[in-house]
């Protein structure tokens, strides 16, 4: 990669730039090495301001003064270490891929990057295969979501598409199953253990999923609460509680 000004790095906080420039931002030592761990070529770039740790050695590296670096950070406690990486190039492609996996996680209208992030990071560490989310969920390869997810989002496959209901019926009638989050759900939780096949979806912090999905869904399931004590669970709580419960 040629030498880029400071200004290019700090504009790949913008979406409009991540598409234009087919790159994306990981921040902070620990998020990297998830990067090198399940995407290695991914990696085009290490910035830092110190000399990197011998891991990121093998990258090309450009070393900046903290002041730079701040910078070109867009998170509020720099770590002083970052990464170019490529954007898959499937991500904002409505087509699934060949290789599926058994169990998918979807995001209909997520909006806060946090727990986009979150949701991802979870999916990723208790086996899910991939996430599909809407157009209007948060952009997964934004810097607060990337940095949520730990840098796991190059650990399973991602689509973010406007046609999510047309996959979800692709997949129904591959067998697999549609569960849905919903907080007047009737069916038991321990449903999702028994799927061999599984679409597990959830829906926006306010609003939920919407009727058309719901409609879809084979079951709807809820997370019981004791609503004395609390309204309702964030989703990312609800996520993580079902994504564990359907290991099998």
């Amino acid at each position: 990669m040629p030498d880029k000004s400071l200004k290019w790095y700090r504009q790949l906080a913008d979406r409009k730039s991540r598409l234009e420039t087919g790159f994306f931002l990981v921040e902070g030592e620990k998020a990297i090495k998830q990067i090198v761990a399940s995407q290695p070529e991914a990696i085009t770039e290490v910035i830092s301001v110190e000399a990197p740790p011998s891991a990121f050695r093998s990258y090309p590296q450009r070393t900046v003064s903290p002041s730079q670096f701040q910078y070109i950070s867009s998170v509020q406690t720099p770590q002083g270490i970052l990464a170019v990486v490529k954007t898959p190039h499937d991500i904002y492609s409505p087509s699934i891929p060949k290789d599926i996996g058994s169990h998918i996680l979807l995001l209909e209208d997520i909006q806060d990057p946090g727990n986009v992030g979150t949701l991802i990071r979870t999916a990723a560490a208790l086996g899910y295969n991939g996430v599909i989310l809407t157009e209007s969920c948060a952009d997964p390869l934004g810097p607060k979501c990337v940095q949520a997810s730990a840098g796991t989002v190059l650990s399973l496959w991602l689509r973010r598409t406007s046609q999510y209901l047309e996959a979800i019926k692709s997949l129904k009638s591959n067998n697999y199953k549609i569960v849905a989050a919903e907080v007047k759900g009737a069916d038991d939780p321990a449903i999702l253990a028994k799927q061999e096949k599984l679409v597990l979806a959830l829906g926006n912090e306010a609003a939920g999923l919407s009727q058309a999905l719901l409609e879809t869904a084979d079951y709807r399931v809820r997370v019981p609460i004791a609503p004395e004590k609390a309204e309702s669970l964030n989703v990312a709580t609800c996520g993580a509680i079902l994504i564990y419960l359907s290991q099998s």
